[in-house]
C-alpha cells in the first residue's frame, strides 16, 4: 500500500442528532459533569455500565466507557474536560476512537455535545484523529486484514470552516508516516527521488535536483563525506517551491533525509542500527508541510530542501579525522561518521539560507541526547531569536505537537574548536550534543536568516502521540503549519 492508494474516509456533519441512531460503531464525546446529559446516546445503557463499575458520572473523564448496545453495535463514550491541554484532549479522543477502529469498520459516527465552543473542539478533535488513523500505513504482511475508513458520520456540529484545513493536514500527516515506515529497501534516496518527483508534478511545484556530480562542482564536501560512502551514487539535495500569488512571506523547510544510517565506520550495534529507516523522518515532515499548505492554499512562499543520501560503510566512506570543506568554504575535522546528520544538513542550510527567506526552519532526527533529555513525548527547538523560539513553545501547545527550547549560548562554541580545522564535527564524549549539534548548524547559515531547529526526538513514541495511535506520529506537521500561518 502507498501513499497514492490511500483515500482519507468521507465526511458528512449534520447540527442536530437523528431521531434513532443506531450505527454500528459509534463515539460520543460529552463535556465533564457531575450528571449525564438528558440526551445523551444511549444514556440508559451508559447508566447501567457506571453503576455495574460503581463509577460516579464524573469519573469516566479520565477514562472512555465502553459497551454493547442490544443491535450489536459497539458505543464508547467519553467525557471531556475542556480545562486541559490540546495535547491532553487529543490523547483522550484518539484512545477512545481506536476502540472503535481496532475493529477496522468502514464507517464510525461520532456525536458532540456540550455548548458551541465544546463541540467545534470536540468535532475537530475527533474528525482529525480518525482521518489520521482510519488510514493503515503500508503493511506488507501477506494477509492483511486491515481495512481504510471510508465513512465519518459527525452529529451536533457541521459549519467548521476548519475541515478542509484538518483534512489537508491529516493528508500532510499520512504522508509523512507512510514514508517513514517504509523499509530501506523501498526507499533509497533513489526511489525518493522519484517519488518526490511525480508527488511535485501532480502538486504543480517546482522541482530541482543537485546530484552528487553537481555538489562535487559546487564544493558542498560536507554533504559529499557522507553520500561517496555508498555504492550507488543516487544521493541529492532536492529542492521544492510552491508559490502563491498573494504571499509576503517565504519560509524555508529543510529535512535530514538519511535513508539508511549504519553509523558508517563509527559502526552502530545492532540494536541501536534498528529502525535506522527513520532516519528520514525529517525530510517526511518537511514534504508533509509542504503537501498540506499546498492543499490550504497557504499564502505563503515555500522553498522545501531535501537532504537524501544513506550512511554506508565502505572504502570510500569518510572517516574519523577526515577533514573536509564545506559549501561555504568552512573546513570540518570529523570526529565521528555516525555524526552524519548534521553533515549533509551543512551545506543544505547554506543553500536555503542563500536565498534569504524570511523564516528558515529544519527538521530532523538528528541526536540522541535529545531523546536522552526529552524521551518521546516533546520535540527540542532552537534558533537565533529568543521572540521565535517562544513563538515555536506557544504553537506546540496550541496543536498539541509539544516542544521544549534549549540554550545556544556563545559559551557552548569552544567545544568545538579544532586544532586543525575551522570546526569540530561533534564532541567524542557526547555531552549536551543537541545544543552543540545546533551551534555547529548555525555556522553554516548565511544572511543572518531567522532560523529554527526541531530535533524530532518525538518522531517515534510507543503506543501513540496526541491524535495518532502509530508508533510513527508524523510529529512537526501540524506545528510547522502553524508556524506557517504565523507568518
Amino acid at each position: 500500500m502507498t501513499f497514492e492508494d490511500v483515500m482519507l474516509a468521507q465526511l458528512t456533519a449534520s447540527p442536530v442528532l437523528p431521531k434513532t441512531l443506531n450505527a454500528a460503531h459509534l463515539l460520543v464525546l460529552l463535556p465533564k459533569d457531575k450528571t449525564l446529559p438528558r440526551d445523551v446516546p444511549h444514556r440508559e445503557l451508559l447508566t447501567a455500565v457506571l453503576k455495574r463499575r460503581g463509577m460516579k458520572v464524573e469519573e469516566f473523564a479520565d477514562a472512555s466507557v465502553s459497551a454493547n448496545a442490544g443491535d450489536g453495535g459497539m458505543i464508547v463514550w467519553a467525557m471531556l474536560d475542556f480545562s486541559k491541554s490540546t495535547f491532553a484532549l487529543q490523547a483522550q479522543v484518539r484512545k477512545a476512537l481506536q476502540l472503535l477502529l481496532g475493529e477496522y469498520p468502514t464507517g464510525v459516527a461520532i456525536v458532540v455535545q456540550g455548548d458551541e465552543a465544546q463541540r467545534q473542539q470536540a468535532a475537530e478533535a475527533a474528525v482529525y484523529a480518525a482521518w489520521v488513523n482510519g488510514a493503515p500505513l503500508p503493511a506488507h504482511k501477506k494477509k492483511d486484514q486491515r481495512k481504510p475508513l471510508q465513512k465519518i458520520a459527525l452529529y451536533g456540529f457541521s459549519d467548521s470552516k476548519n475541515f478542509a484545513a484538518l483534512k489537508a493536514q491529516a493528508e500532510g500527516n499520512l504522508l509523512c508516516r507512510t514514508l517513514t515506515v517504509l523499509p530501506p529497501n523501498e526507499l533509497t534516496p533513489g526511489i525518493y527521488r522519484q517519488r518526490v518527483k511525480e508527488l511535485a508534478k501532480a502538486q504543480g511545484w517546482q522541482h530541482e535536483e543537485f546530484d552528487l556530480k553537481a555538489l562535487r562542482k559546487m564544493g558542498a564536501g560536507a554533504f559529499v563525506a557522507v553520500a561517496q560512502g555508498s555504492h550507488d551514487e543516487d544521493a541529492a539535495i532536492v529542492h521544492l517551491r510552491y508559490r502563491h500569488a498573494k504571499a509576503k512571506h517565504t519560509v524555508a523547510l529543510v529535512g535530514k533525509g538519511i535513508c539508511f544510517d549504519t553509523g558508517g565506520h563509527n559502526l552502530k550495534p545492532a540494536r541501536h542500527m534498528h529502525g535506522m529507516h527513520e532516519d528520514m523522518n525529517g525530510s517526511a515532515v518537511a514534504l508533509g508541510i509542504l503537501l498540506a499548505a499546498t492543499q490550504q492554499k497557504l499564502t505563503v512562499n515555500i522553498d522545501c530542501w531535501l537532504a537524501l543520501a544513506q550512511n554506508h560503510i565502505s572504502p570510500k566512506a569518510y572517516k574519523q579525522n577526515d577533514i573536509v570543506t564545506a559549501l561555504n568554504g568552512t573546513t570540518i575535522e570529523v570526529m565521528h561518521t555516525d555524526a552524519e546528520g548534521r553533515m549533509v544538513l551543512a551545506d543544505t542550510l547554506t543553500l536555503a539560507s542563500r536565498e534569504k527567506p524570511n523564516l528558515l526552519i529544519d527538521f530532523a532526527t538528528l541526536t540522541g541526547s535529545m531523546h536522552v533529555a526529552l524521551g518521546a513525548r516533546y520535540s527540542g527547538v532552537l534558533g537565533n531569536r529568543d521572540a521565535l523560539l517562544q513563538q515555536a513553545v506557544q504553537a506546540g501547545q496550541q496543536c498539541g505537537e509539544r516542544l521544549c527550547a534549549f540554550p545556544m549560548d556563545d559559551d557552548y562554541e569552544p567545544a568545538l574548536d579544532s586544532k586543525v580545522a575551522d570546526i569540530k564535527q561533534c564532541t567524542l564524549d557526547g555531552e549536551a550534543d543537541h545544543i552543540l549539534a545546533a551551534r555547529f548548524l548555525k555556522r553554516f547559515l548565511e544572511n543572518d536568516v531567522p532560523w529554527l531547529h526541531v530535533d524530532l526526538s518525538a518522531s517515534r513514541c510507543e503506543g501513540g502521540l496526541g491524535s495518532v495511535a502509530s508508533d510513527v506520529t508524523g510529529f512537526g506537521v501540524g506545528w510547522g503549519l502553524l508556524m506557517l500561518q504565523g507568518k
